[in-house]
């Protein structure tokens, strides 16, 4: 069985690494044992994440909602699996269901060279489709381990969001911002829309957390929000 340490970001809350710190998925646990994974990194991650999870001492059956936070294959890769080991469809933000249920990305940012290349070599990227039990809005607070918000930060795709746990203190990024080397921007040729992406990712500024955990690089738990607010002011959007 592939083998994968589950990180501890908070009470209750698991960073997986999934490729290293690159790619992460998450674990939130409530106090009655229910559990909610959030990202399933790409297609080859789905049984680590089911590693992570036996490893904080859970298993699928305590498993009572699977998210995402948006339909790329390095973390909607894994979901198809781990969908048949827990039994559960996903959630999703309903902008990006179409694309999860279909097992495509919305298409790249065309206004870049690159991305043009890749969408005529590549097509859409696929992963294996899965289930869309729940669409999920803006705003909305999932019953998950004492709230989770649903914060739509569109422009990496049309649904991307993040999921804020304020009873935890940990805002899940997705793909907004990345933490690679330092604090950076997503990727532009994989953006569907980049200068939409920059211009909703200043929303994780006015949220209140205190750990700041990315789907792509290890936590912030050291005055995130400030880090990130001065990401967003030294690195202007594009109009």
């Amino acid at each position: 069985m592939a083998r994968a340490a589950a990180v501890p970001i908070a009470s209750g809350v698991w960073r997986i690494p999934l490729l290293g710190d690159f790619v992460n998925g998450f674990i939130l646990r409530a106090a009655d044992g229910q559990v909610t994974l959030v990202d399933m990194g790409i297609k080859q991650s789905g049984p680590k994440v089911m590693a992570a999870l036996a490893s904080i001492g859970s298993g699928p059956s305590d498993v009572t909602r699977l998210l995402l936070t948006h339909a790329h294959p390095d973390h909607a890769g894994g979901a198809a699996h781990v969908a048949e080991q827990t039994g559960r469809d996903f959630g999703i933000h309903e902008d990006d269901a179409p694309y999860a249920e279909a097992g495509t990305t919305a298409q790249r940012d065309q206004s870049f060279l690159v991305a043009r290349i890749m969408t005529k070599l590549m097509g859409s990227n696929a992963f294996p489709p899965v289930t869309v039990g729940e669409r999920l809005t803006d705003g909305q607070v999932l019953d998950v381990a004492g709230g989770l918000e649903v914060v739509h930060t569109p422009g990496h795709s049309p649904g991307h969001a993040a999921y804020l746990h304020r009873e935890s203190g940990v805002l899940i990024t997705g793909d907004s911002i990345f933490n690679v080397r330092g604090l950076r921007w997503p990727i532009k040729s994989f953006c569907s829309n980049f200068a939409l992406t920059q211009k909703t990712a200043h929303r994780l500024a006015e949220l209140d957390y205190t750990t700041a955990a990315f789907t792509h690089g290890p936590h912030l738990a050291d005055q995130p929000r400030e880090h990130i607010r001065r990401f967003l002011a030294t690195h202007p959007t594009v109009d």
